[in-house]
C-alpha cells in the first residue's frame, strides 16, 4: 500500500485574469489584481481586444528582454505576460472588409487593434463581392498553429458608400433600426381622441400659454413650460407628452420601445424609441395642436422655495415652438429698445419661422421672468452642493449628401438652463412624491464619487499651480463644496475646461435604480426621469406608475411593478450603449471632416498621457493620439501617479492639461483615428 506524502502537495497559484485591451501596433494591456501586465505583440497568442482572459508572467530574463527592447511602452512596465488562456470571448461576430481569394473570401476586420484576418469559404457566399463590407460570425478562433475561420451573415455595403460608416457603428453596437410589423400596426391604429381625455378625467388647459424651447434641429418635442408671476411667487408649468396613453406595458410598441430604452441620437439619423407616427405625431407638443400630456404645476415663492404642486394628466396647446437660440435672443434683447428688430434679424437667419410681434412680445416677458426663476432655482441647488461642469458639445453639420462640412458648437445659455432647471425640479418632485405615497419608481441616482478615483486625480491637480494647496482628505472624501470650488477655480484657467472633464471622468456614472438614493451630482435626495418619455423608457414606466396612483391599478400593474429592476437595470445599459454610439457616429464624420487638414499645424491639449504616447484634444473636440517616439530622442519615463511623462535627458515633462503644438499626419475616418507628431 503506497505511503502518503507526509509534505502537503501544494496548489498551483492562479494566474492572474483581466480584460485585454490592444493596440493598432499589436502590442496589449491586462490589468489584473496583480497590477498591470505589458503583453507583446508575439505573446497575445489568438486573443482579441476585450477577451477576459489569464496571463502567464514572463520568467525574469523573458521579461528583461521584452523591457529593454525598442518598444517604447514596455520599457516603463514592470510586469511583462504572455497570454495563456482566453476564457471569455467578446467576439461573436466581426465587422470587416470581404477580399476575394479563390477557394476564400477573406475578411479584413475593420477594427484596427483585432490583427487576424478571417477566412470563409467563396461557394457559401458566393454573391459577396470584393470590397464588400460585411459582418461575419466566428466558427474557429486563431490559434498559434490555425486562422481563425466563419461565416458570412450579412453584407453592409460596399466599402465606397458614403453612410456605411455609421452603419458600421450601428451595426457594432447591435442597434436596432426596424420596428416589428406588430408594433407598427400599433402604431397606426393610434388616433388622437381629446374628448375622451377630457371626460376620463383630463384638464383642459388649452387656453393657457404654453410653449416649447428645443435644440434648432430637434427631430421630437416632449416638453413644454408655462410660467406666471403672482403675488406671493411664480407658477411654474411642465408639460410632458403622454406617451403612455398610446403605448400601454405589455403590448408590441412596448416591448420595442422596451428592447431599445433610449433613441439614439447619430450624427446623420435618428434610430428612435418609438414608430414616428408616436413620436412625431401623435406625441409631438407642435403648436396650435391639442395634446394629452401630464403635468406638474409648482407654486413657487420668489426666493425659489416650492410651496405646493400638483401632478395630473391634462390636454394643452401649444402657442408657439423656439429654438435654444430664438429663446436666447429674446432674453438677450429683453431691455433693448430695438428688441423686436434685433430679434428678427438674429433669429430669422437661424431658420426660425416668423411670431406675430404680439406673441413674441408675450413670450419675451415671460422668458424674463423664467429665467430669473430658474435662476434662483440653481443658486438653490449649488447652495446645496451641485456640480457644476462646463461642456461644450461639437456636433458636426452635414450636407445633403451626408459630407460634413462644418461643426458647430453647443454652449450652456441662460435659455439652456432655464429648461434645464425647469426639468430637474419637475423630476425632482415627481420622484418625491410616488416616494412620499409609497409607490415605486424607477429613480435616477447618482453614488458619491469613489475616493480612489479622486486620490488619482488629487495627484494630477496637484501638478497646476492654483491647487498645490488643494486639501487631500477634503477632496478625496468627496466633499461637494471642495469639489464646488475646484470647479470655480478651473473656469479661470486656460486648461479648466479639461479640468472639468478630468472631474467628470472621476465620478460615477449615473444610473437607473428600483431603489431610492440620492443624486449626487445635482444635489438631490429623490431624483427620477419624467420629462422624455419619447425618447427614454424609465420615463415611460414613471409615468405608468402616476398613473397607477391616480386612476388605480391595471391588469399590468403587478407584472411592470415586478419587472422594475431589470428595467431599470436594461435601461443603463442601454443607455451606454447609445451614448459611445452617438459619440462614435460624431468623431467618424469629424475625422472624415479632418481629411482636408493633414500637415496642418494645431495647438492640442494633452488630455491622456501613458506609456506607449500621449492623447490629444482639438478645439472642435477631436480627439487624437502621439506615439512616444514622437516627443524625441530622449527617453521618456511614465508616472503613473501623476500622469506625467518627463524626458531622462533634458528633463522636460508632459502633463495632463497642458498644450502642445503638433501636425495632423493622418486621419482615417473608419477607424476614427488621427495621428499627430510633434511640431518641429
Amino acid at each position: 500500500m503506497a505511503r502518503r506524502s507526509s509534505k502537503a502537495r501544494k496548489r498551483p497559484k492562479a494566474r492572474p485574469q483581466g480584460i485585454l485591451e490592444l493596440t493598432i501596433r499589436g502590442f496589449g494591456f491586462v490589468k489584473t489584481s496583480e497590477g498591470e501586465f505589458f503583453i507583446p505583440a508575439s505573446k497575445v497568442h489568438g486573443a482579441f481586444p476585450g477577451d477576459l482572459v489569464e496571463v502567464s508572467p514572463l520568467p525574469s530574463r523573458d521579461s528583461d528582454r521584452h523591457s529593454s527592447s525598442k518598444h517604447p511602452s514596455s520599457s516603463n512596465r514592470k510586469k511583462v505576460g504572455s497570454i495563456s488562456k482566453v476564457l471569455m470571448r467578446s467576439h461573436e461576430t466581426i465587422l470587416g472588409r470581404y477580399e476575394v481569394a479563390e477557394p476564400f473570401g477573406v475578411v479584413v476586420p475593420e477594427d484596427p487593434t483585432i490583427h487576424h484576418d478571417i477566412f470563409t469559404l467563396r461557394k457559401e457566399a458566393p454573391w459577396v463581392r470584393d470590397g464588400d463590407v460585411v459582418e461575419v460570425e466566428l466558427i474557429e478562433y486563431p490559434t498559434r498553429n490555425s486562422a481563425a475561420t466563419g461565416r458570412v451573415l450579412r453584407v453592409l455595403g460596399h466599402e465606397g458608400d458614403t453612410s456605411l460608416d455609421v452603419d458600421l457603428i450601428i451595426a457594432n453596437h447591435k442597434l436596432e433600426t426596424i420596428f416589428n410589423e406588430q408594433a407598427l400596426q400599433e402604431a397606426e391604429q393610434c388616433s388622437l381622441n381629446i374628448e375622451a381625455s377630457l371626460l376620463g378625467g383630463y384638464e383642459d388647459l388649452r387656453e393657457k400659454f404654453v410653449f416649447t424651447i428645443d435644440p434648432f434641429d430637434a427631430r421630437d418635442y416632449d416638453d413644454a413650460l408655462s410660467v406666471e408671476k403672482t403675488q406671493k411667487g411664480y407658477r411654474l408649468g411642465v408639460y410632458i407628452a403622454d406617451v403612455s396613453r398610446y403605448v400601454p406595458f405589455g403590448s408590441a410598441l412596448d416591448l420595442d420601445a422596451r428592447r431599445r430604452a433610449t433613441s439614439v441620437y447619430l450624427v446623420d439619423r435618428v434610430l428612435p424609441m418609438l414608430p414616428e407616427k408616436i413620436s412625431n405625431n401623435l406625441c409631438s407638443l407642435i403648436p396650435d395642436a391639442s395634446r394629452e400630456a401630464m403635468a406638474v404645476e409648482i407654486e413657487l415663492g420668489n426666493d425659489g422655495v416650492v410651496r405646493g404642486y400638483r401632478i395630473f394628466p391634462a390636454v394643452i396647446c401649444s402657442k408657439a415652438r423656439l429654438s435654444y437660440d430664438q429663446a436666447q435672443c429674446l432674453i438677450d434683447a429683453r431691455n433693448s429698445a430695438d428688441w423686436y428688430e434685433d430679434f428678427l434679424h438674429r433669429a430669422v437667419p437661424m431658420g426660425a419661422h416668423k411670431l406675430p410681434k404680439k406673441k413674441v412680445e408675450r413670450l419675451r416677458e415671460t422668458l424674463g421672468d423664467l429665467t430669473t426663476l430658474t435662476q434662483k432655482l440653481f443658486n438653490r441647488r449649488f447652495d446645496a452642493g451641485c456640480m457644476d461642469f462646463e461642456r461644450v458639445e461639437a456636433r458636426v453639420r452635414l450636407n445633403a449628401e451626408g459630407t460634413p462640412y462644418d461643426v458647430q458648437y453647443r454652449r450652456r445659455t441662460k435659455a439652456t438652463r432655464a429648461v434645464e432647471e425647469s426639468m430637474i425640479l419637475a423630476n425632482r418632485l415627481v420622484a418625491q412624491w410616488l416616494f412620499e405615497q409609497e409607490l415605486p419608481c424607477v429613480y435616477r441616482v447618482h453614488d458619491v464619487p469613489d475616493g480612489d478615483m479622486l486620490a488619482m486625480l488629487y495627484h494630477v491637480l496637484r501638478e497646476f499651480d492654483e491647487f498645490k494647496t488643494l486639501d487631500a482628505y477634503s477632496f478625496c472624501s468627496g466633499n461637494p463644496k471642495i469639489l464646488q470650488d475646484v470647479l470655480s477655480r478651473a473656469h479661470t484657467l486656460p486648461e479648466g475646461e479639461h479640468i472639468d472633464l478630468l472631474l467628470l471622468r472621476s465620478m460615477k456614472r449615473a444610473m437607473y435604480r428600483a431603489e431610492q438614493s440620492a443624486h449626487f451630482g445635482l444635489a438631490i435626495e429623490y431624483y427620477c426621469h419624467f420629462t422624455s418619455p419619447i425618447r427614454r423608457y424609465p420615463d415611460l414606466l414613471v409615468h405608468r406608475l402616476i398613473k397607477e396612483a391616480l386612476f388605480g391599478k391595471t391588469e399590468t400593474s403587478t407584472a411592470q411593478r415586478q419587472s422594475l429592476p431589470w428595467m431599470a437595470e436594461h435601461s443603463s445599459k442601454m443607455e451606454r450603449v447609445a451614448a459611445k454610439a452617438e459619440q462614435e457616429s460624431q468623431m467618424v464624420k469629424l475625422v472624415e471632416l479632418m481629411q482636408a487638414d493633414v500637415g496642418k499645424e494645431f495647438e492640442a491639449l494633452v488630455s491622456g498621457v501613458s506609456t506607449f504616447g500621449v492623447t490629444l484634444r482639438l478645439d472642435n473636440t477631436a480627439q487624437g493620439h502621439m506615439s512616444i517616439d514622437e516627443l524625441g530622442d530622449e527617453y521618456f519615463s511614465y508616472d503613473p501617479m501623476r500622469f506625467t511623462l518627463t524626458g531622462s535627458d533634458t528633463g522636460e515633462i508632459i502633463r495632463l492639461g497642458q498644450k502642445m503644438r503638433v501636425v495632423l499626419v493622418e486621419a482615417v475616418p473608419r477607424e476614427r483615428r488621427l495621428i499627430f507628431k510633434k511640431a518641429r
